[in-house]
């Protein structure tokens, strides 16, 4: 009796702990110590415990219970809370945790592909900039890579504060973004979610649920189910939706103020189809956060490669063209125009300064309802007058201005389609385009090619948007 008994003892010692010991309330990754919480707005904290299990989760004087499911899922959604700043938040079931050093600011998701993920390190100015990176109101969440076939639970990663010992590695344009809304907004809390991913496609980031919805998208999940079935892409992040699943479905419902995203070199061969997948993605996101239509903010395509001796056509000028679409179209969104900031030789210029600055002055005025000049001009109307065309614009701001001697980048044609470079100068709030060439003008387009030359400006030191005021077939019209 006594060795049966010695012998039990000891397997109970060898037996893993999940069997003998209840399983201890956890939660998901994006909950944790240092983390940001969204103000004023419903919040919600999830996580897992044992089934049926009581879970008491506590923030500040507010408390709300939940009972797990027989899946170990538990969700409570906690009143808004009011006030920025530092924040008590616990979770208690049959053990508890505390959060610590939690606070309240606004929450902005940071993603797209290398532009986005580009560190502050391997920007412009980096010693200074990280030397200078004191910023503890500032917190950060880096999601590790991660592909996936169906939407997961939970991601890698933990919140950091911004200071010079933890910012070399995170995004930049990211950080210079949170950095300008922490000033402009008397040092407001922001969280930065950086989700990104080098050299990837607009459909990778976009649910499987979106995408079968519509026949438009058909080609797509055809080549992701050919490369599904090839063991070889396994990790391979252009496949649609796994980017999606992997990086963004794991921070569904954390509650954000909203999204900035810097993406579109890799989807600029289907330009066309990007009027349709970028709105598409961005209704995905706002339709699985259930917050309305949050703020999403987008960096148009600067201007890289090889600069055109002749008016030409650009798949690159098409897919900026989609994005202006895109941000003119939807609610709550804006752009960020950065065309004079794009090195020809490097698809990653280092001034991602100026890049968060514009993303933040967007917004600024769309999210926060400054009154503030917010972008640079866009193209309005036109009218034909002996032989020129008059363009006006919105978002002139104090007065349309000419960076250098003479105005650039502007081409004209006539019904042929032949296009010739144009003079073109500023006139009050318009500009005045014309050719001796063309002596009956019908289009005009500016800032159209890969890396134009283009220096229009309003007086606030925002360049104009490239554009074009022909409805031509371009050369992605086709492509799926």
């Amino acid at each position: 009796m006594r060795i049966c008994r010695r012998l039990l003892i000891a397997a109970l010692m060898l037996m893993p702990a999940a069997n003998i010991a209840r399983a201890d309330v956890r939660l998901p990754a994006i909950f944790g110590n240092n983390a940001c919480l969204q103000q004023g707005i419903d919040l919600p904290v999830w996580g897992w415990a044992d089934p049926g299990e009581e879970v008491t989760v506590k923030i500040g004087d507010s408390q709300k219970k939940a009972t797990a499911g027989d899946n170990g899922r538990w969700m409570v959604k906690l009143p808004p809370v009011k006030e920025f700043g530092p924040v008590s938040l616990s979770i208690t079931g049959k053990n508890a945790i505390t959060l610590e050093n939690v606070i309240v600011g606004d929450v902005w998701i940071c993603s797209g592909q290398s532009n986005m993920e580009w560190s502050v390190a391997a920007s412009g100015n980096p010693q200074e900039e990280i030397a200078n990176a004191k910023h503890p109101k500032i917190r950060i969440f880096k999601v590790s890579r991660a592909t996936a076939l169906e939407p997961q639970e939970n991601c890698t990663g933990q919140w950091v504060e911004c200071s010079p010992e933890t910012i070399a590695d995170k995004s930049a344009v990211g950080y210079f973004f949170g950095r300008a809304l922490h000033q402009g907004l008397e040092g407001r809390p922001i969280g930065l979610i950086n989700t990104a991913w080098g050299g990837t496609v607009a459909e990778a980031w976009t649910s499987h649920e979106m995408l079968a919805s519509k026949g438009d998208y058909g080609p797509i999940l055809e080549r992701t189910t050919a490369a599904n079935a090839d063991p070889k892409n396994a990790n391979n992040p252009n496949r649609a939706s796994v980017l999606y699943n992997g990086m963004i479905a794991p921070l569904v419902p954390y509650a954000i103020k909203g999204a900035i995203w810097y993406q579109g070199e890799s989807n600029a061969g289907r330009a066309y189809q990007y009027r349709t997948l970028m709105p598409d993605m961005i209704g995905d996101w706002r339709n699985h956060w259930g917050q309305g239509p949050f703020p999403f903010f987008m960096v148009q395509l600067a201007n890289f490669m090889k600069k055109d001796e002749q008016p030409t056509e650009s798949a690159w000028a098409e897919l900026r063209e989609a994005q202006l679409m895109t941000a003119q179209s939807l609610p709550h969104t804006g752009m960020a125009v950065i065309i004079d900031i794009g090195e020809a030789n490097d698809i990653h210029p280092k001034n991602k300064q100026d890049v968060g600055k514009r993303l933040a002055l967007s917004a600024l005025h769309v999210a926060y309802g400054r009154d503030l000049v917010w972008t640079g001009p866009t193209y309005q109307s036109l009218s034909r007058k002996d032989g020129k065309i008059v363009l006006q614009f919105h978002n002139v701001g104090g007065g349309l201005v000419v960076k250098g001697d003479k105005l650039t980048g502007f081409a004209i044609c006539g019904e042929d389609r032949k296009w010739v470079w144009a003079d073109a100068k500023v006139e009050g709030n318009t500009v005045v385009v014309s050719s001796p060439e063309v002596k009956a003008p019908f289009a005009v387009r500016y800032g159209w090619g890969n890396n134009p030359d283009c220096n229009l400006y309003n007086a606030e030191g925002l360049p104009a948007s490239p554009f074009r005021t022909d409805t031509f077939d371009g050369v992605t019209i086709n492509n799926k």
